[in-house]
């Protein structure tokens, strides 16, 4: 198998464009899908300062190098959680990842936050961790960028993410879900960071291929407790129709975008928080009710 544009040996197939790639021109396809996503979207200025969530996985480690090799200034940041074993080795990844660039890491942990890491705080409240760790890692990352002057927050979700995604909230009819599930959610207020997805005309597979050939160094292990997780039926869902269909994942997305200036917005008034001063739609915000929840549990820990 010859590559489309030079003729040397092909090192990946991507059936959805109808092309076969030697690893120069496929690493060079995937910088022009981020470029693309950026101009299409209007993502990223050149100048801005831009904060790079890394998690030590493929797809965050895969977004900072990209773009850094396109000339965006991009630092590092890192939450970690508290899971035993797994942050650990998070962590070490995503520290190997930004010496091997020389690059600015910033690290968070929530335990300095909450007392306590992820694990610890759900089994108080008899909840999920994951029902917990998106909305910890989404207010800590958007008052990290604001406190330090960052005009961006990025994060790595690429193409299967926002479709498995985009078909779950469509299974279950989330209007508001629907309403801001996009590429770029921008700031509509001084305290709220827009939030960046330059990956998302890449699938996982195209992903995984380009820190494979890079070579990019991650962390191959999934989250322990991400098992079960819903999105990972609507990926193998997606992928079967993927298989029949090649190119049907980048239409449903591209398609729902195209789409979505139609559908209703039922995101409520945001207001600051009254103890932080952060945004939410409620008196508090999810963290500070967090926060004075778990506080509520500590007499009954002793």
């Amino acid at each position: 198998m010859k590559c489309r544009k030079c003729d040397e040996r092909a090192v990946i197939r991507i059936r959805a464009h109808n092309l076969a790639l030697c690893r120069e021109d496929f690493l060079d396809f995937v910088l022009d899908r981020v470029q693309k996503a950026i101009r299409t979207y209007r993502l990223l200025q050149k100048g801005e300062r831009v904060l790079v969530a890394l998690s030590g996985g493929k797809d965050s480690l895969a977004a900072f190098d990209i773009l850094q090799r396109l000339g965006y200034q991009v630092e590092a940041f890192h939450i970690d959680l508290g899971i035993d074993g797994f942050s650990e080795a998070s962590l070490e990844a995503v520290k190997a990842f930004v010496k091997e660039r020389g690059a600015t890491l910033h690290l968070l942990r929530v335990e300095d936050e909450l007392g306590m890491g992820v694990v610890e705080a759900a089994r108080r409240l008899r909840r999920p961790p994951c029902s917990l760790c998106g909305m910890i890692k989404r207010y800590l990352m958007n008052r990290f960028a604001y406190e330090r002057g960052f005009s961006a927050v990025v994060t790595g979700h690429n193409l299967d993410d926002e479709g498995a995604t985009l078909l779950g909230n469509l299974l279950r009819w989330q209007t508001g879900y629907l309403s801001r599930q996009a590429p770029l959610l921008p700031s509509s207020h001084p305290r709220l960071i827009k939030k960046v997805k330059p990956l998302v005309l890449l699938s996982e597979r195209e992903v995984l291929a380009y820190c494979l050939l890079r070579p990019i160094s991650y962390l191959p292990d999934r989250c322990p407790y991400a098992k079960g997780a819903t999105s990972i039926p609507q990926k193998e869902a997606l992928n079967l129709l993927e298989l029949h269909s090649p190119g049907t994942k980048l239409r449903f997305y591209q398609g729902f975008l195209e789409a979505r200036g139609s559908l209703p917005q039922e995101e409520g008034e945001l207001r600051e928080c009254e103890i932080c001063g952060f945004l939410t739609v409620r008196e508090k915000c999810q963290f500070c009710t967090l926060k004075e929840r778990l506080n509520a549990t500590e007499g009954r820990e002793r």
